[in-house]
């Protein structure tokens, strides 16, 4: 119970939380990748895609027949949307 609290209040404090007056799941992902100590979480808090974006990046990795070719692309595209003001996964 206590590490969960941490984990809320500490993502409430360094997230957007304190604008919105809320918790969101995007602060916890966020706090999950970039703090040292919640990072254990990254692979169970991943940051949300669109769907698109998904299928778009299978499909690359379809034609390239490797995984993982092309990711700095997408983690630019992924934080162009998180300054739009993130996005919903389906």
């Amino acid at each position: 119970e206590l590490f969960v609290q941490y984990l809320a209040s500490y993502s409430y404090k360094h997230g957007r939380g304190k604008e919105k007056n809320a918790l969101t799941y995007t602060d916890l992902s966020h706090t999950a990748e970039e703090c040292e100590t919640f990072q254990f979480l990254a692979d169970i808090l991943p940051k949300k895609i669109l769907a698109s974006k998904y299928l778009k990046r299978l499909e690359k990795e379809k034609r390239d027949g490797e995984v993982g070719e092309g990711d700095e692309e997408d983690e630019e595209e992924e934080h162009e949307d998180e300054a739009v003001g993130g996005s919903v996964g389906s």
